[in-house]
Formats: structure tokens, sequence, C-alpha cells
């Protein structure tokens, strides 16, 4: 490994060594090697392309199809001296040509991209004159149709390749199987591959599997055996809320998390539980990327995931010291039948589809034959109200629009209230000048943010409105006025996910619907999760053999510490303790050779009852005599 590199992660991370697997990884990149990394959850997978971006000179790109995530990093990023930003859906074209600008310049280290953004005119227009070193691919799995969560955008990562031909790529992903791994080398256009992984077995998780009728009985019951801090998840963000609070009616310190609070909540949560301040974490999956809280002790989930691969992933916050910890999912009499209706409520009919796309482009106004350059801000159940629809049939036919490349939609996440100057400041002089009624306003946000006409500031009507002594509805509306006269750009702050069609509108009959493409998928998603099915309600393998079958990890062993193997064993004894009252029960009526003893005893294996014997021998509760017959030596109490 390079000095520099080992000084960088002691430098920004106060680190001295790596972690396993990272240092393999971050050689290869800088040898110039594309890269594919399986790091399993807590494996500190951004580390390895931050080390050897900051190692090498000019621009590392990251593609992440998470917004919360890009955000979150960069905030990370910026927190430690370093130059980051991020592109997304729902950006003003200036701050997006300004923080271009700065890339070019070499002034900016990292720049975030959700996938599509990569399409974008604007990106494509400048696209050469970045000054990339680095192509660094987050949740690599999202390129291959055979993984739980493929994302149609990642196959234009591959179009960089032409431009940049000798920067090396490093695919990440915690989750992933041969299939999966084969096809994401190929849509990335590996040259030399390197694939680096490690072991999917996590020694010190104990994955258990309880069937029950009174979920909160068994989650009380959790956390009275089990000490230390963790994790609840669950599907919904309402069931987040609910759940905390009946478990702080519990007299059990809990809060709640979702992608739908604000940033700084978010962090302020995130650090009350990693500092332990709050002792359970109920969330849904948006928890725990990129959080690194080494004692978590237990992980329950109150549904099952769609996937191993996601079950995996979140379960595996658990126990990152290295100290037992316990993988509980909560699995009720009729789960897998409502995780089947689910499966079919994910894959709606074609007819549906076409009528709910009828609908959003008249609910979002867009004319036929129109092609939206912008994105819409989409509030689902204002549009289910709106035209009196099925929410989950929305959810899932957005979702299927968006595999066919009709659009795309963000996921979900709060922003809090933007602002930007359109104008020169010799122009919002002579507005100010020759507009009176906001030249006041227009002080305050030029005393008050910096950097405003440079970029998208965060700003704060309720402050505004103090300093102007008016309510923050009149501040809303003025910035709004504002923004339509194009002296600046307003962006309210909101709670919705973003829409960008990627075509111009048709009718909807002239849809075309991949018949194959969907029932391929259809078929995935069935097939993984009959595997998360299969793995709730089996009881006679070892959980974690399951999981890592599954990964194609055929060599593995019996865990010895789930529930299967807890049960196995407490079976085997069973066993022995009946096999030697058997055997004392024969032998004290005449001693027999051990063939003659095995002939007694056809319902127990042979070599079985041998081994058993040599150890009963040992222990001298067997004796043998001068003509080498086994006999019961009744001076020897029991105690095997």
């Amino acid at each position: 490994m390079e000095s520099s590199a080992l000084q960088v992660l002691k430098k920004y991370w106060g680190h001295s060594s790596f972690r396993p697997l990272q240092e393999d990884i971050i050689q290869n990149i800088l040898d110039g090697n594309d890269t594919l990394a399986l790091l399993p959850t807590g494996g500190g997978k951004s580390i390895c392309f931050q080390v050897p971006a900051l190692v090498l000179d000019g621009l590392c790109l990251v593609i992440s199809p998470l917004v919360a995530l890009m955000k979150d990093q960069v905030e990370r990023l910026q927190k430690m001296g370093i130059t980051a930003h991020a592109l997304y859906a729902g950006m003003h074209q200036n701050e997006i040509r300004n923080i271009l600008g700065n890339c070019i310049q070499g002034k900016v280290k990292f720049l975030y991209v959700s996938p599509e953004r990569l399409n974008a005119n604007q990106f494509k227009a400048n696209i050469q004159d970045l000054p990339i070193t680095l192509i660094a691919v987050d949740e690599a799995h999202c390129i291959s149709q055979w993984g739980f969560d493929f994302r149609p955008e990642y196959r234009q990562i591959a179009q960089l390749r032409p431009f940049f031909p000798k920067v090396p790529i490093l695919a990440l992903t915690a989750t992933a199987t041969k299939q999966v791994i084969a096809d994401m080398q190929n849509q990335l256009d590996f040259k030399h591959a390197k694939v680096i992984t490690g072991s999917f077995y996590r020694r010190n998780l104990s994955y258990v599997v309880r069937k029950t009728e009174s979920k909160d009985s068994q989650i009380l019951k959790v956390l009275k055996s089990v000490q230390g801090s963790g994790l609840i998840y669950v599907r919904s963000r309402k069931k987040t809320v609910e759940i905390s609070h009946w478990l702080v009616k519990e007299g059990i310190s809990a809060s709640f998390y979702h992608a739908g609070l604000s940033f700084d909540e978010r962090n302020k949560r995130q650090q009350a539980w990693i500092d332990n301040k709050i002792r359970v974490m109920v969330c849904t999956n948006a928890f725990g990327m990129g959080i690194d809280k080494p004692d978590c002790r237990f992980v329950v989930h109150i549904e099952m995931p769609d996937s191993l691969e996601a079950y995996y992933q979140e379960a595996g916050r658990a126990g990152r010291d290295g100290n037992k910890a316990y993988c509980l999912l909560l699995h009720g009499p009729s789960d897998s039948q409502q995780m089947e209706k689910r499966l079919l409520q994910n894959f709606p009919d074609e007819k549906d589809i076409r009528v709910i796309y009828d609908a959003l482009c008249s609910y979002l106004h867009i004319p036929m034959g129109v092609n939206p350059e912008r994105s819409f801000l989409f509030d689902l159940d204002d549009f289910c109200k709106n035209r009196q629809l099925d929410a989950y049939l929305v959810r899932a036919s957005l979702s299927v629009l968006q595999q066919m490349e009709m659009l795309h939609m963000s996921d979900s996440f709060y922003e809090p209230s933007k602002l930007m100057m359109l104008m020169d400041p010799g122009e919002i002089y002579r507005y100010q000048v020759e507009n009176e009624k906001y030249d006041n306003l227009l002080k305050i946000l030029l005393r008050s943010y910096g950097g405003l006409f440079e970029k998208h500031s965060i700003i704060s009507e309720k402050f505004i409105s103090t300093k102007l002594k008016r309510n923050e509805a009149e501040i809303r509306l003025s910035l709004k006025k504002l923004t339509q006269q194009q002296v600046l750009d307003y962006q309210e702050q909101n709670e919705a996910v973003r829409l960008n069609f990627k075509t111009e509108r048709i009718g909807s009959s002239y849809l075309r619907f991949d018949k194959a493409f969907y029932k391929q998928r259809k078929e995935i998603y069935f097939i993984k999760l009959q595997k998360m099915i299969e793995y709730a309600e089996s009881d006679y393998l070892c959980r974690s053999r399951i999981l890592l079958k599954y990964f194609e990890e055929w060599d593995s062993e019996d865990c010895g510490i789930c529930d299967i193997c807890l049960n196995n064993k407490r079976k085997q004894g069973f066993q022995k303790e009946e096999m030697e009252r058997n055997i004392k029960q024969i032998l004290q009526l005449k001693p027999l050779r051990i063939d003659e003893l095995i002939e007694k005893l056809p319902e127990y294996p042979q070599e079985e009852i041998s081994n058993y014997c040599r150890i009963l021998l040992d222990k001298l509760i067997l004796q043998l005599d001068s003509s080498e017959k086994l006999y019961w030596n009744g001076n020897t109490s029991y105690s095997v």
C-alpha cells in the first residue's frame, strides 16, 4: 500500500490501518484497474473510493441511486474540509452550471450524480471537460436486470467509457449472486476486471426467526433479554412513528427515522442512537446507509423484506464490532401470503398502467407530444385523491413506467427551502430601485445569506419574517412572485418525490409495453421472494447456511448459534440421553460385543452408536470384560 493512501486515511478519518479487503481494493484502483468490490454491510465501502480519489489528481465521479445518501455523504465530506457537490433532479440550471464549472476548473474533488443525470443535456455537454480520474458506482447491483433493485438508468454508465478510456471504474455493492457479478462486469464494460470479495459469513451473528401471532410481545421479550442498542425495521414511515411511541410508553428509550425527516433532524437522531442516548431506532430501510455503529446488538424485522439480499444488508448492521449480536425476523401466520399478494400488486395489469400514465400526464398538465424539460414535485396522496386511485397501484405502476424508461421517479426525502439569485448584482440593484415593495426583502436576503449568486442556499422563512415583521405566508408569496419574474429561484420546502419524463407524452395505447421483459422481472421478483419465504419458514437448515448458499458459498458449515442450530443441539442432547438409557438397559441384562449391541439398536446410525460407546468407555461408564464385550459399570453414575 502506498504510504500516501495511509496518510490520507490518517489525516481525514483518523485510522492508522485499513479494514480487511480495503487495502487490496484501493491498491487495485491506484494501479489503474477496473474493480468490482463486494463488501458486506459495514465493510467501509465509501473509503474504498474516497481514499484513492484523494491520492489521485482530478475529480472522482460517484454515481449513486439514492439522493438522501448522496446528500449525506456530500455533507460529511464538506465537514472534513473536502470539496464535494451533488447533482440531482430539481436543481436549478444556474446551480448545476456553477457546480460543473467549478468541477472543470479543478475546484471540486467529488461529484455525486444520480444515474439519470448522466443523460441530461447540460451534463452531456460538459462531460468531456471534466477532469475525471476515478468513477465509483455505488449500489452497482442496480445495473443488472438479475439484481433485486434493477435501475435501467444504470445502463447509461457504460456511455462514459469512450470519454475516459483509461479511467478505472470501481463498482461497489454489499450483496450479489454470481449471475449478478458477471452481469455487472459486462454492463460496465470492464476491460481487465478484478473482483474482490469477502465471505458473506458473519460468525458473530445469531440469526433467529420467531413464528408468532403476537409480534409486540416478542419485541418486548427481546428488549428485556438482550442488552444494548438496536434497530427495528418496518416498511412504512407511519409504522416507525407508531411503534416508537408505543415503546416509549412501555418505558423503552426509542425514536423513529425515515427519509421524510429533515437532514438536521436525521443527523440529530442518528447521533443520539450512535451515542447510546437512544436505545432503539425504529426505522425504514433509509436508516443505516453510511452509518457505522459497531456495538449494535440486535436488528429486528417486524415484516420480511422482499429478498434475501435486502435482509442480509439490513440485518448485517448488527454486531460490526465482532461481538455476538442477534438478527431476529418476526414471522406471523399470514405473512407469507401477504408477501405473495404484494408480489401481484407490484406487477399491475397492463391496462391499469396505461390508465395511470394518462391520469398522471393530465394531472401534471403535460400536453400531447411535449417532453417537459423540468422535473415535477409529485404529491402521490393528492394525485390518488384527485383521481380516485389506489395508492399502492399507483406506486407500482410508476415503478413499472420507470422500468420501461418512460419516466424517472426520485426517492422521497425532505428538502428545506432554498433560494438562488438569477439576476446579477447590478440587475438586482436596478430592480430594487424600480420595485420598492421588494427592496427590504431583497436586502435581508443578500445580507443574511452568502453565495446566493453562485448556488442555492438554504433559507428560513421564519427568520426573514421576524426580521421584516411580516407573517411567513406573505414572505412565501413574495418569494414566489419574484420567482415568476425570474429575479430569483425560490424552492419551497417539500417532502415529495420528483418526476422527470424521459419521452414526450404519447397516447397510452401507444405505450411500448415489453411483455417479455415484464414477465421476466416478475419471475425474478417471485424467485427472490420465495427464497425469502423459505428462509422464514425453514425449521431444519442452519439460517446462516441458507444465506451463504444463496450467495453461492457452498462449503459453509452450520453456524451453531442460530435458532435452528440451537434447536438441533437440544434434539441431539435428548437423543443421546435416550440412546444411553437404551444401552444401559441392554447391557445390564448381559455384556455384548459392539456389533451385537448395534444389532439391538436399529433405530440409531451404526457410526453414532460406535462413537458414543467410545465416549462412555473414556468416562468409564462402559468397560470391556476379558472377552472384549461391553458391560455397564454399575459403580459409575450417569454423567453424560
